[in-house]
């Protein structure tokens, strides 16, 4: 829901309103029902709603509270905000609308920066303090919500938006490439973690985090949340059958939760487990004329590309009123040039364009729905989780199953002028992920590496993914698995309940109770999109088109050889997740030049 925006100015002159008006169109598509700006001087604050709770002029936002001289920008939703509101009425606090925004004003004022942590939900906003004059930013626990921060003039100036573009479309952002994200897109599957982007003048706020400016340009930065991968005496001995039935109650809760709007709200589904039980969770709790919407695309040497029998399956099972949308690669190609433009970052993955063109078609028919991403990172479905539960090299061990290439292959591809003085480079996402996995609060490898993908991972990639797509085309996407309640619970979780059965053995447990064996016992699918995998035809012309362009040429980000390589053999530089090493030096060249970096 929505996008944000602002600039603080610490060299006392006043705000452009240039620059917020540009970074409020910007994001027009994130919030297309209405916009607005409010400025106080040297600070300004802007807009774009997609109205959700509380339709009427009262949820229009900036929301000024002048009785309490509170101003606030917000993107997001927070479901428990009616029980909030019942608390804070109880202290004396009255309300002018029944939206969600204004329980924030009410909350930071009764409880501070700490308000966060009575918050369930998901959220990115900007709180400004008339009487001192201090802007507080805050971003949700698992980073459902986008933050992007760029300093400029030397940092006397500062501008904030829930999107990379609506900085760069403010002017004066500095474009550079920023080697450190450089390395994590090459190496570490496309992942960048914060406060990196591609862009060096662009940082990003990280998850579950408040940061305070005072007016004179002093920071103070609180992280408020961050789960322990650990179990307690009483977790090792309880059964897995009461390990069902908390996990049931909790997925019941957060599927709940997710319901809470003034409009309807749909669901994307897969096929899959995640996205099925969700339905089921649903239908269990008496949803009646459910919308549930599916995407394929045509097959490529054989692979298919799509899971329509399993969502027909589902669908038809909980009589939901249901949508299938197939894809041909003609179609897909030229939608791309979009979704691209969509991309706050570079994302490598193929089904950036289904979630794009499934979201087309979804916000003709809802402006809600629910999303299965995160079950696979909080319940342990990957593939690499059980090798490292008998790892004597752990990070190794996840490197060698995640890493889309070593040092050695990363020193072949870049220019010494991005990656430094060639093989003296340092490996920035392999010192990451071993400072990550060797961090306190993980017992084991296994929770080592789920907490770096819960917290990590997931939030850079599949998260990010599913916020860009989705709100490209003005559809708010709500993902339960990430109910921070429910992730903390599965972090206590013994690896072995997660593990079993093939991966997220827990949760199968829940899901038998509740949806279709056949969905359940099937081989793991993903979200294909095979003509990205093996790039030939109308792609392969795309995707030389743009690395042998004036523009990559001049930029020099590559090493030719290694590109010429690429392109002799398209379809035979495959990375261990099955994605494309032509591809991905590809999208991210038609990213820098779609964003003109």
């Amino acid at each position: 829901m929505c996008g944000i925006c602002g600039e603080l100015r610490f060299d006392g002159s006043e705000v452009s309103l240039a620059s917020l008006q540009a970074m409020t169109r910007a994001m027009q598509p994130r919030g297309p029902d209405s916009s607005g700006i409010v400025t106080y001087g040297r600070t300004g604050l802007g807009h774009r709603r997609l109205s959700i709770i509380d339709l009427s002029p009262k949820g229009h936002q900036p929301m000024v509270d002048a009785q309490l001289g509170l101003t606030v920008a917000f993107n997001g939703c927070i479901y428990n905000y009616q029980e909030l509101r019942a608390e804070l009425t109880g202290l004396g606090y009255n309300f002018f609308s029944t939206s969600d925004t204004e329980t924030i004003l009410k909350a930071y004022h009764a409880w501070g920066p700490a308000a966060v942590e009575r918050f369930n939900g998901m959220f990115a906003f900007a709180i400004h303090e008339r009487d001192t004059g201090r802007v507080v930013l805050a971003r949700d626990r698992l980073g459902i919500k986008p933050l992007y921060i760029g300093e400029i003039a030397g940092g006397k100036v500062l501008r904030f938006a829930s999107s990379l573009p609506a900085l760069l479309a403010s002017g004066d952002i500095d474009t550079a490439i920023d080697p450190v994200a450089l390395n994590f897109y090459m190496s570490f599957h496309a992942v960048v973690p914060p406060p990196y982007t591609m862009v060096k003048g662009v940082r990003k706020l990280p998850p579950a985090t408040v940061r305070t400016y005072e007016p004179d340009g002093r920071t103070k930065d609180w992280t408020y949340w961050a789960p322990l991968f650990e179990r307690s005496a009483a977790d090792v001995e309880t059964s897995s059958a009461e390990w069902q039935e908390r996990v049931h109650e909790a997925l019941r809760k957060a599927v709940a939760r997710r319901m809470i709007a003034d409009v309807p709200v749909g669901v994307l589904l897969s096929g899959g487990v995640d996205s099925s039980l969700i339905v089921g969770l649903l239908a269990e709790a008496g949803q009646q004329d459910l919308k549930t919407f599916s995407i394929g695309f045509e097959a490529v040497h054989g692979e298919k590309g799509d899971e329509f029998q399993y969502s027909d399956l589902i669908a038809k099972h909980f009589s939901t009123d249901h949508h299938k949308l197939m894809i041909d690669s003609k179609r897909m190609l030229s939608a791309l040039p979009n979704v691209i433009s969509a991309m706050s970052e570079p994302m490598v993955s193929h089904d950036n364009v289904g979630f794009y063109l499934l979201s087309e078609a979804v916000s003709k028919h809802v402006k809600v729905v629910q999303s299965g991403q995160g079950a696979d990172e909080v319940f342990g479905g990957y593939h690499w989780y059980p090798p490292l539960a008998d790892s004597n090299n752990a990070v190794g061990d996840y490197k060698k199953a995640f890493f889309d290439r070593d040092l050695e292959d990363y020193c072949e591809l870049i220019s010494n002028t991005y990656q430094g003085n060639g093989s003296a480079s340092t490996d920035h996402a392999y010192d990451y992920v071993a400072a990550h996995f060797n961090t306190p609060g993980a017992a084991t490898p296994v929770d080592q590496a789920l907490r770096l993908d819960t917290t990590v991972m997931l939030v850079d990639d599949p998260v990010k993914r599913v916020d860009n797509m989705t709100m490209a085309w003005g559809l708010e996407a709500r993902v339960p698995f990430l109910d921070h309640e429910l992730v903390e619970l599965a972090a206590t979780i013994p690896p072995e309940e997660k593990l079993k059965d093939g991966g997220k053995g827990i949760l199968k447990d829940v899901a038998r109770t509740v949806i279709p064996a056949e969905v359940i016992d099937r081989p793991k699918g993903y979200f294909p999109v095979p003509a990205l995998k093996y790039i030939e035809g109308t792609t392969l012309d795309l995707v030389r088109d743009a690395l042998n362009s004036q523009a990559a040429r001049e930029r020099g980000l590559y090493k030719k050889p290694y590109i010429d390589r690429l392109l002799d053999d398209p379809k035979g530089n495959i990375t261990p997740l099955r994605g494309s090493k032509l591809w991905q030096v590809a999208l991210l060249e038609m990213w820098l030049q779609t964003h003109g970096i």
